[in-house]
């Protein structure tokens, strides 16, 4: 993730000029992370959102946050200082260091009285609130003395800025000669020493001068010609140019995004630097916040099914020695039967058996009758039909859990969404395998099926975790819809929507079933066994776990994922996949 530098802060700052003055209405606090300050002026308004992510620290106008209540302490504290105060400067505290001080007055011409920092610098980021004293009040992230030696931030201690960089200041009164001196003073790779020879540069920034130079990123100190030497100067006097005149175009890359256009270039900008920060963090964080989700729950749900394998596992060991009581009370009837034989201080009773009419030793103890040992006998069989008794209901509900778990494995494979993530998070703490983390907020508005269209135009939906598949087959899906899953296989629930009277083709059954192949565990086969039937032939036992059914009246037909792979799919808007959950439900089902 491309993190903020200093010419995207110079970039937000003169843009920012543009909103002063401007009044702010409150402040939300949307994640551990993030605020948001809701500005008003006489023309707009939006909400400023300041962040100091370890890798995604920023400050850009985003999208308005969620309508859920607000339960941190941070906003809180800032609200009741800031409220209804005018912004009056946004600048940079210092030309070379990423700390945006925000001032807030009560009138655009009145002394400013609190001074809000937001220090933009990767995993050390921090936003602070300091009075006019130059106290902090509050501070997002606070810095002990035992953390920081150097640089504690504690609330009542005056604010100090982050330590300068000891590095050159750019400047463009620097000649060539001793630009290139600065730079190759010591050998090595060229964008390391551009890093270290001035302030003000990022990682992404050299990349991009190197690459706009035609230089490559590999190349040496000692490697440069004086051409690409006077070809990099170039470049590097453009970006300063563009620092000090106030010419930024913002553009997403392959790779990122760059603030500064390219030497010789006259492209407009067409989007923002707001609009293109929202964007691309936005989208990043996504991406991180599911790998992170999947990765988190899949190795919960596979904690869980090792501990379940192990119970099932003994259950099945205690069932093993339970079915040995017929054998202990074959036992007991042969010692009562032959009781006659018994001699006092025998440690065994040689009898014959009922079946094979051979000699049988049955090991008594001396201080035992055979009568004694055959009573202990069936008090053992007693115990043992007990314990079956006892073990069979728990071992069948174990197996009934491990196939409930087997199928949230099954959807966690297949799922790229942050929501259809979400809502199996959810899910897990519902269902008690998961603790809410503090300051969780369950999801509120269900994600939409994923919708697909067979070669004669029917509609086939496909649920994407074990909510949605029960909402699909007893909400949504009508009497007349067709029900597909693979046959003893964890998947998603396929509905092939039809009218009454309508009859699919042997294309679209096929189509169907190759969805629910590619939707489920054995997505890598070849073929897999699809069973399908009407849906009002699918049932929901009481009690069963979410995604959970049984059916009845199903054909088996070879659904083959592999064809699935390419067919195209659409997820419909809100409004309509609430249409179809509010559609004919005459025929549905009740859970």
């Amino acid at each position: 993730m491309q993190p903020v530098d200093l010419t995207t802060l110079r970039a937000v700052c003169a843009d920012l000029q543009h909103w002063l003055p401007a009044r702010l209405e409150t402040v939300y606090q949307r994640d551990r992370h993030t605020i948001a300050l809701a500005l008003r002026t006489l023309k707009k308004q939006g909400w400023l959102t300041l962040s100091w992510h370890p890798q995604a620290a920023r400050i850009a106008f985003e999208p308005p946050p969620p309508r859920q209540p607000d339960t941190f302490t941070f906003s809180q504290q800032l609200h009741a200082q800031l409220n209804r105060l005018a912004l009056v400067r946004v600048g940079l505290v210092n030309p070379w260091e990423r700390v945006v001080v925000l001032e807030f007055a009560p009138r655009p011409q009145e002394a400013t009285q609190w001074y809000l920092y937001a220090e933009i610098m990767g995993k050390y980021s921090n936003v602070i609130l300091v009075n006019a004293e130059g106290e902090i009040v509050t501070a997002a992230h606070q810095v002990k003395a035992q953390q920081s030696r150097l640089r504690p931030i504690l609330t009542g201690q005056p604010y100090v800025p982050p330590p300068p960089l000891t590095s050159a200041l750019p400047s463009r009164e620097i000649s060539f000669e001793q630009w290139q001196q600065q730079v190759s003073v010591i050998s090595g790779l060229l964008r390391q020493q551009l890093l270290k020879a001035y302030r003000g540069l990022s990682p992404a920034l050299v990349q991009q001068l190197l690459m706009d130079a035609a230089v490559s990123l590999e190349s040496h100190t000692t490697d440069l010609t004086p051409e690409a030497w006077r070809q990099l100067f170039d470049h590097w006097r453009h970006w300063l140019d563009c620092l000090e005149g106030g010419h930024f175009v913002p553009q997403l890359t392959p790779t990122g995004y760059r603030v500064i256009p390219p030497l010789g270039s006259r492209m407009p900008p067409t989007i923002t630097i707001h609009q293109l920060l929202a964007t691309y963090y936005q989208e990043q964080l996504r991406q991180q916040q599911t790998r992170q989700l999947q990765q988190r729950l899949h190795q919960a749900v596979q904690n869980q099914r090792q501990k379940l394998l192990a119970k099932i596992e003994g259950f099945r060991e205690q069932l093993a020695a339970a079915a040995g009581g017929d054998r202990q009370r074959y036992l007991a009837d042969l010692l009562m039967a032959h009781a006659h034989l018994w001699q006092p201080g025998m440690t065994e009773l040689i009898v014959t058996d009922f079946v094979s009419q051979e000699r049988l030793a049955i090991a008594l103890s001396p201080e035992k009758s055979a009568i004694q040992t055959a009573q202990e006998l069936y008090k053992q069989q007693q115990k043992l039909k007990r314990a079956q008794q006892h073990i069979s209901p728990l071992l069948t509900a174990a197996e009934s859990e491990l196939a409930y778990l087997d199928q949230v494995a099954a959807t966690l494979a297949t799922a790229t969404s942050l929501d259809v993530l979400e809502e199996i998070h959810a899910e897990l703490i519902q269902q008690g395998y998961l603790t809410a983390p503090d300051y969780y907020r369950p999801p509120t508005t269900p994600s939409p099926f994923l919708r697909y269209t067979t070669p004669s135009g029917f509609t086939v939906l496909v649920g994407r975790n074990n909510r949605q598949n029960d909402d699909l087959t007893f909400r949504v899906a009508s009497p007349y819809d067709w029900w597909f899953h693979t046959q003893e296989i964890p998947g998603s629930h396929v509905i092939l929507r039809l009218e009454a009277g309508e009859v699919p083709s042997d294309k679209d059954i096929q189509y169907a079933a190759d969805l629910a192949a590619y939707h489920s565990q054995a997505r890598a086969s070849a073929q897999v066994p699809v069973v399908y039937t009407r849906r009002k032939y699918v049932q929901k036992p009481k009690g069963a776990n979410p995604g959970m059914v049984i059916y009845d009246q199903a054909t088996v037909v070879w659904g083959h994922p592999l064809n699935a792979k390419d067919y195209p799919s659409d997820l419909p808007q809100g409004g309509e996949q609430l249409r179809c959950a509010r559609g004919d439900r005459s025929g549905i089902m009740a859970e």
